[in-house]
């Protein structure tokens, strides 16, 4: 089915989907994943690599008729797969919840060809995944599986533009921003206006409900500063300045990590079900967003002790937490007393402790100590100082250090 894989910085998602689209048994893809992750690419890439019929179109596009649209593009599709026998077709739709009633129409044209065996596959890509996710478990349940896409890693970016560890810490995930970083204001405009701005702007303020805007944003700005801290969610309110209350802003941070963000670790546990009470600890999902919202140069970041080690600290919960988002692990923190451990990483019964130095490391760690005397971890592991390098652990995938 497939000629040639083409050159990809996201390797293992190409293979995922190259693999499942060859598959004689039918399932809807869902490509998820936040502004920039190269959804869209990823897509045309696989496409371009198929000898099967392909055809791709995007909702977003300005002269969209919205449910009718979508139909026309499926009888595309069942055409191409008509006149190329069993081998089929591939239909691809981008920013499918841009489409009124998108769910239904998907679930009744799959039935379709489902019931009169047509071999058309489908793929569906969104910007705003908690709504293409919504239509999928309310409408599609049993009929699609996900494969997402979180920020380029460190050796993304590193291989596919040349960056080294400084470069990427302050520039982050975004490689649509690459050409941008020999003038640092320009790539902070960028990234403030074409990547923040609009994510909030059109992916969830016009796709989503949300009674406070100007609350939403207010706490994506104090996330950003607040970045690797725990924050209660009675100080959020008062430092935002509002009299909301804490279950609108416990799902304003879902929404943010929904869209690949800002999100909000819960405490860990241990067995017992974590409760949404504890206080989040802030983690942003791409270093960008702290440096450009901060306004700092590289360099000035670089001579701020306390703003580099925070975005340090942000970069190994990035890592991780877009693992996370990923579905190969649980990350949350701990904290008893003024004991803490910065992450606490759970994928089935192995659990890894980690804890984050930007400077030399202390010659003890009662955090660490604490919480393997009370959990018994597999592994815990110190990053930084004389630990693990920054560099080594952000050249790893998050499954390495589960598996020990």
């Amino acid at each position: 089915m497939s000629k040639t894989h083409p050159s990809s910085f996201r390797r293992p998602h190409f293979r995922v989907l190259s693999d499942r689209l060859a598959e004689p048994r039918r399932l809807i893809q869902f490509v998820a994943g936040p502004r920039q992750a190269g959804k869209t690419t990823l897509v045309q890439q696989v496409m371009d690599g198929m000898e099967t019929p392909c055809l791709y179109a995007s909702a977003d596009e300005p002269a969209v008729h919205p449910t009718p649209w979508l139909s026309v593009q499926w009888e595309k599709a069942r055409a191409m797969a008509a006149n190329s026998g069993r081998v089929g077709a591939v239909l691809a739709i981008d920013e499918v919840q841009k489409v009124s009633g998108w769910s239904e129409t998907v679930k009744r044209l799959w039935d379709e060809d489902t019931k009169n065996d047509r071999p058309v596959r489908v793929v569906l890509l969104g910007s705003a995944p908690l709504l293409v996710r919504r239509g999928l478990t309310e409408s599609l349940a049993g009929r699609f599986e996900t494969i997402h896409l979180g920020h380029w890693s460190f050796v993304e970016m590193r291989d596919a533009f040349g960056w080294d560890l400084e470069t990427y810490l302050y520039f982050g995930g975004y490689p649509g921003a690459a050409h941008l970083i020999e003038d640092p204001a320009r790539w902070r405009s960028f990234v403030v206006n074409a990547m923040i701005e609009t994510t909030i702007a059109r992916d969830m303020l016009l796709m989503s409900r949300i009674e406070k805007p100007a609350l939403l944003r207010r706490l994506f700005d104090l996330g950003c500063r607040y970045s690797g801290q725990v924050l209660s969610y009675t100080k959020m309110l008062g430092q935002l300045q509002d009299a909301g209350n804490t279950v609108t802003l416990a799902h304003y941070l879902d929404l943010l990590a929904d869209a690949g963000m800002l999100t909000g670790l819960q405490k860990y546990a241990g067995q017992a079900v974590r409760q949404r009470g504890s206080s989040p600890k802030l983690q942003v999902l791409n270093t960008a967003l702290m440096t450009a919202q901060s306004a700092l140069s590289p360099r000035e970041v670089r001579a701020d002790g306390e703003f580099r080690g925070r975005l340090v600290e942000s970069a190994v919960g990035a890592h991780l937490a877009n693992a996370a988002a990923g579905g190969v692990c649980q990350l949350t923190y701990w904290r008893e007393r003024n004991r803490e451990v910065d992450f606490v990483l759970r994928a089935g019964q192995v659990v890894v402790a980690i804890e984050v130095k930007s400077g030399r490391a202390p010659v003890a760690f009662p955090g660490l100590d604490d919480f393997a005397a009370a959990f018994k971890p597999k592994r815990t592991l110190i990053v930084g100082g004389d630990g693990i390098a920054l560099q080594d652990f952000l050249s790893r995938p998050v499954e390495h250090w589960l598996k020990g």
